[in-house]
């Protein structure tokens, strides 16, 4: 194959790149303005987050027209979710008023330029394999590597405790986007920035002291987390093991809970799966307590006396939705609650149920009443949490389960949720009495992934507050 041969594929190569990554673009703006079209919480985040990515996308590819669709996603996001996007709303202005006041440029006589024949193009390097040794990651390429095609940088955000470091590797080229695990490191993952770089993320929670050389063609990255003395502590361990968690298994004892599809109990369902939690928290480092470990009755008031007594930092009470009649079998979904005075139809029947066990000593004015008065100070961090722990159910759930629903994030007057001196939510983990949903809450392995997506959404809490 000659030069011109050669140049012409490298061509066809870059167009190829360049059309997937336009495409690509394309289908996540389609995806982040469907789910504005979503009035739940949590589809809003994930289209805010979509048009962030947009938007960084546009600045390094220097698309203005993606430029402005995304800023006008996320200022009308970032507004429904009560976020601070002024410095975006000034951009959208200002490119806005840009685009009304253009003038087309007259025509000027163009150089004369250098052939295509003659120009050089460095051909891309290809990445063979990825290593640890030690505390040293190294990527290996088809061919040797300069130091000057190796650009590092920091983007760090302290005040969130997210540190990253950005390696950009240029006329590279990888096959997929993939992730590397580390025992010790939050997330590495390593993609195609660009049709002719490869970014490689560095994200943790603390500081990372980075070095990297280049040898021959591998590139050798060295991360050392912050010592203490002569051991090695990941700032987050160190962190978790000073968070105190209470999970609250509805119900129990003489008090069912709902009872669903094949008589299915609610108590039982609620214990698996807080106990499956509670094995994944305490593995992470948590310091986690049950407000009961067995078939036992305890009332509403007690739990978040006990939670208050243990100086939790939050408090999940677990349980399982149930609907009567014809909509049974077609009412289903997960859903998270926080305490407020009721505001819909729908979250004064759920709470009513959870409710009925135990509101005999106060009537619904009082009720109603003492949950106007209490709680007030937590009511945005339970907010949050409750964001938190749908989007973790939802990711873990939608990976390895067809026909998921988001039944959204609510306010509820929920008495189990009164007097808690920390953020604390009611989880809904589906419908008892969905035939489908039930054998699922019946099924280990389903909970376990509930499970393992309630952890993910209580660390991603703890990480940004």
């Amino acid at each position: 194959m000659n030069k011109s041969a050669m140049f012409r594929l490298f061509l066809l190569t870059l167009f190829l790149f360049v059309s997937l990554e336009a495409s690509s673009s394309t289908k996540l703006l389609e995806r982040a303005n469907s789910m504005m079209k979503s009035n739940t919480q949590s589809d809003t985040f994930r289209a805010y987050d979509d048009y962030k990515s947009l938007y960084l996308r546009s600045l390094v590819d220097n698309d203005s027209s993606l430029k402005l669709e995304s800023l006008k996603g996320i200022v009308a996001s970032g507004e429904r979710l009560h976020i601070d996007v002024s410095k975006y709303s000034k951009e959208l202005q200002k490119l806005q008023s840009q685009k009304s006041s253009y003038n087309k440029p007259e025509s000027k006589d163009m150089k004369k330029t250098q052939n295509i024949e003659d120009m050089h193009v460095q051909p891309l390097h290809k990445l063979k394999s990825i290593n640890w040794k030690d505390n040293r990651l190294l990527l290996e390429f088809n061919k040797e590597l300069s130091s000057n095609q190796i650009e590092y940088f920091t983007l760090h955000n302290k005040s969130k405790g997210r540190y990253r470091y950005v390696f950009d590797i240029k006329t590279s080229m990888l096959t997929a986007a993939q992730s590397i695990k580390s025992n010790d490191i939050d997330r590495i993952k390593i993609a195609q920035f660009n049709p002719q770089t490869l970014r490689l993320v560095v994200d943790h929670t603390s500081e990372i002291e980075v070095e990297h050389r280049v040898d021959s063609n591998i590139l050798d990255i060295a991360l050392k987390l912050e010592r203490v003395g002569t051991t090695l502590i990941p700032e987050k361990k160190v962190r978790d093991r000073d968070k105190i968690i209470v999970i609250d298994p509805g119900h129990g004892g003489k008090d069912p809970g709902a009872v669903g599809y094949r008589k299915y109990r609610e108590k039982i369902v609620v214990m698996d799966v807080s106990k499956e939690l509670q094995k994944i928290l305490e593995s992470r480092g948590y310091k986690v307590y049950m407000t009961r470990d067995r078939d036992k009755f305890i009332k509403l008031r007690e739990r978040t006396k006990f939670a208050n007594k243990k100086n939790a930092n939050i408090f999940i009470s677990i349980h399982a939705n149930a609907i009567d009649g014809k909509n049974a079998k077609k009412v289903h979904g997960v859903e998270c609650y926080f305490l407020s005075p009721s505001r819909s139809e729908k979250a004064k029947r759920v709470a009513a149920l959870e409710n009925s066990a135990d509101i005999s000593d106060m009537n619904i004015y009082g009720k109603d009443s003492y949950l106007n008065f209490l709680n007030h100070r937590n009511t945005v961090a339970s907010n949050k949490l409750a964001i938190d722990l749908q989007r973790g159910m939802l990711g873990a759930l939608g990976k390895k389960y067809s026909g998921v629903k988001d039944g959204g994030v609510r306010e509820g007057p929920f008495w189990v949720l009164v007097g808690a001196q920390m953020p604390s939510v009611l989880v809904e983990v589906g419908f008892i009495t969905h035939p489908t949903e039930a054998r699922r809450l019946v099924d280990k392995n389903y909970l376990k992934t509930m499970a393992l997506g309630l952890a993910d959404g209580i660390e991603r809490y703890f990480a940004n507050n």
